[in-house]
């Protein structure tokens, strides 16, 4: 019993192909990872965040993720208040 596969394609002219953008891609991809990894190591020391009333100890990748969280939820949130505004003064 033979199985379709589909179109009849030469498995040898698509592995001789250039694909530069796919190798682009993959570097890129394994040098964001790369600089990730890099990013976490360099900064796993613990840091001390005082508060009015209270002191955390916390890893510094931790609240620097945690400051670009609430850096892009704030963003997004005025975004969308100047977005009602202008909707407001057309209609």
């Amino acid at each position: 019993m033979r199985l379709r596969r589909g179109p009849n394609i030469d498995t040898a002219e698509i592995s001789e192909q250039w694909q530069p953008k796919l190798y682009l891609r993959i570097a890129l991809l394994v040098a964001v990872l790369a600089y990730v990894i890099a990013f976490v190591l360099e900064n796993r020391k613990h840091v001390h965040i005082h508060f009015v009333f209270a002191t955390a100890s916390v890893s510094l990748v931790w609240l620097i993720l945690l400051s670009l969280a609430l850096g892009l939820i704030g963003g997004i949130l005025l975004a969308q208040l100047e977005r009602r505004r202008r909707r407001r003064r057309a209609g």
